[in-house]
């Protein structure tokens, strides 16, 4: 049935269906997952229609008994007692509300099924009850899966048409809808109409916003009968002259056998210990020891972990970053946990020492040493990250394995970006869909913080199925990029017209060809959907080989975007409102460059420096040095095996051609944000050696520089 989750419409609030089918828990999400039970909410009285609910529709429920028939499967229903209490987008366990008789009702099925994995809704716009449906289903640990998912609604209304499904409206509150003429009626005699109101006054042809709601009376799951509807009555609530309001009343109805079906109900012990398909889930709600357990947390004190090092970068007033890796590994090292538990603990208490939480976190880089302990460093990751701790919604992220040990930083490092103040919109869709790949975890897809969207990293994966695509790392680019564009279009973005930069992941198994490809795809697919609004203005791109990547896939993006707040509405229905932070660029920049180094570097400067600066307010800039480069920088074969004197100079030049980017971009140094160097594990150096070499060439230029803190 239609009708948009916490959509008002004249004072009236209106309903929203709740028919979670279940699917039995066995491997991963599969492609046809197994429908083994229904789940419904009823009204405490018989006698009402309608009730006063954000969350579920009423209307019709005389009939659904007869599903389970129809189907062939049990039926479990529970009434409502409680009320919309808790009004905010996002649920918190509140006592009293009618959220808490849905996780009523499916504790109860999953007693009695204790196979069940996953609970299907039929959320296809509205975020209100598409989060509480997750809410539940993370409570009882269950996948929440919503197919229909911000699909187009027209191609929709279309395609359960093709399909054979037979639903009346049984509500209806919309202009150009009245209740003594299109109550009754089938969508496919409605189609047209539906349409024609969505061309005239913008209406959601699939009733998301309230419009109508529905009640199948025949679909392909009903395989061994239908419901006819011999008699109904119309009750208006409103009879406004614009936009009437009124419902169907069911007062007979029968169902009639489809020919050679069976009869039976489901299969399986259920159906075995009761003759009948109906099961009343009454009783007092109760919470899971899942949900009352606390997970384990150390949160030691500062100096806990004096093996433990940490690096702060503070930059402006609202925004830094801080990393965290082990300082000596090789005596201090206990595996991949206890690295991963020291990181965190020590980066939760430089939040508190700050006077803030995981709550103002907005980025995450997880680095393991293998990813085969993936599901370990999840299991520690989650232990301190949790949606408790985050109310406004947790930080997205990106995990990918890095040659850490053989760096000599340990099994584990974390790097975080912070805001001091809570003012992000976070999009965190945990329901497997066809729409994008889902975040089960305690990651979201993307966060927006002032006018910049920091995107999870994005894999190759088939939303509907989360497996990754065949057909090699190209194949997995061109769908990564596919599932990026619609998170971006969540926020009325585009990353072919508003990325800023692209971070690529590329497995460092691919072939030479391999990597040449991917390169040549991102190209032509950037080039091909290129906006003219931009200008001529390209993202900078950096490729990273990692030795692997989640679900061992060939590549992984993650953009970063600009979303300018006067093209984006702060107010709907999936965000937090947000404000603009510190704009970069707001002042002239002050930052010098010695005229020793412009005149040493300025010939290589074209040839390995990309910058990209949008609006005057953002720039990404990325230095490569390639063999050539090290080559021309310091004339010798130190380059093969570097010397401490060849990577200062290196440093050097990265410093120089730094500086130069925002002094040509009238940018200083407060104005960064991030800043982060790669280098290649083949050339046997330790981090920390690298570390000091750029040190040396910081401090060098900011004795020529006043604007650079060497702090």
């Amino acid at each position: 049935g239609g009708g948009g989750a916490g959509e008002r419409r004249q004072g009236q609030l209106l309903l929203h269906d709740a028919l979670p089918r279940l699917r039995p828990q066995g491997s991963s999400p599969l492609i046809c997952p197994q429908v083994v039970a229904l789940a419904n909410l009823i009204p405490l009285d018989d006698a009402v229609d309608e009730l006063d609910s954000y969350m579920y529709q009423t209307v019709g429920h005389q009939i659904v008994v007869c599903y389970a028939k129809c189907m062939g499967l049990p039926l479990f229903r529970r009434r409502i007692s409680g009320s919309t209490r808790d009004h905010a987008l996002k649920y918190s366990v509140t006592a009293g509300d009618e959220v808490e008789d849905m996780f009523a009702l499916l504790s109860e099925v999953k007693r009695r099924i204790p196979s069940i994995g996953a609970v299907s809704s039929g959320a296809i716009a509205s975020d209100y009850q598409r989060l509480r449906v997750e809410s539940v289903c993370s409570r009882l640990g269950l996948v929440s899966l919503a197919y229909m998912w911000r699909q187009d609604q027209t191609l929709l209304l279309e395609e359960m048409i093709r399909r054979g499904i037979v639903a009346i409206t049984v509500k209806v509150a919309a202009m150009g809808l009245k209740p003594s003429v299109h109550l009754g009626k089938e969508l496919a005699e409605l189609k047209s109409h539906l349409l024609q109101m969505n061309e005239s006054f913008g209406i959601n042809v699939c009733g998301e916003g309230g419009e109508y709601e529905t009640l199948t009376l025949d679909c392909p799951l009903f395989r061994n009968a239908r419901i006819v509807l011999d008699d109904f009555e119309v009750i208006l609530h409103s009879a406004d002259s614009i936009a009437s309001v009124g419902i169907l009343h069911p007062l007979a109805f029968h169902v009639e056998p489809k020919p050679g079906s069976s009869s039976s109900i489901g299969d399986g012990a259920i159906a075995e210990e009761n003759s009948s398909c109906l099961y009343e889930v009454n009783g007092a709600i109760a919470h899971t020891d899942g949900e009352t357990k606390q997970t384990l947390n150390p949160t030691p004190t500062s100096d806990a972990y004096p093996d433990t090092n940490v690096c702060i970068s503070k930059t402006g007033k609202t925004l830094f970053s801080i990393g965290c890796w082990i300082e000596e590994p090789s005596s201090a090292s206990q595996g991949m946990k206890a690295d991963l538990v020291k990181v965190l603990s020590r980066i939760e208490n430089q939040l508190k020492d700050g006077g803030l939480s995981w709550a103002n976190v907005l980025y995450v880089h997880l680095y393991i040493s293998s990813m085969k302990e993936f599901g370990l460093a999840n299991e520690v990751y989650v232990s301190f990250i949790t949606e408790k701790k985050c109310h406004l919604g947790v930080p997205s992220r990106s995990t990918i394995e890095l040659p850490l040990v053989q760096a000599g930083l340990g099994n584990a490092y974390v790097e975080v970006l912070v805001s001091n103040d809570l003012v992000k919109r976070v999009l965190h869709v945990q329901s497997i869909s066809c729409w994008a790949p889902s975040c089960i975890g305690p990651y979201s897809q993307a966060t927006l913080y002032g006018e910049i969207l920091y995107m999870a990293g994005q894999l190759g994966l088939d939303p509907p199925t989360m497996k990754l695509c065949l057909g090699g790392a190209t194949a997995q680019l061109d769908l990564a990029l596919r599932n990026s564009e619609a998170v971006a279009n969540a926020f009325k973005s585009s990353i072919f017209s508003s990325a800023i930069h692209f971070l690529v992941y590329c497995s460092a198994h691919l072939t030479s060809t391999e990597k040449e490809a991917v390169e040549q795809k991102l190209q032509n697919s950037y080039i091909a959907h290129l906006d003219s609004a931009r200008s001529g203005s390209y993202p900078t791109i950096l490729y990273v080989l990692a030795p692997d990547l989640p679900k061992g896939a060939c590549v992984e993006i993650k953009p970063t975007l600009y979303v300018p707040t006067d093209g984006y509405n702060d107010n709907d229905d999936d965000g937090d409102i947000t404000r603009e932070p510190e704009a970069g660029g707001s002042k002239p920049s002050s930052s010098k460059v010695p005229s020793e180094w412009s005149a040493q570097y300025s010939g290589l400067h074209d040839s390995c420096c990309l910058a990209n600066t949008v609006a005057g307010k953002i720039c990404s800039a990325v230095v490569s040095v390639t063999n050539d480069i090290a080559s021309k920088i310091c004339p010798s074969t130190e380059h093969l095996h570097p010397s401490k004197e060849h990577l200062k100079a290196i440093a050097r030049f990265c410093a120089f051609q730094l500086a130069k980017t925002l002094t040509d971009n009238s940018f200083t140094w407060d104005d960064v944000t991030m800043l982060r160097f790669y280098y290649s594990v083949e050339r046997a150096v330790a981090a920390d050696v690298v570390s000091r070499a750029f040190s040396e060439a910081f401090a060098e230029l900011g004795a020529a520089d006043g604007s650079l803190r060497i702090d």
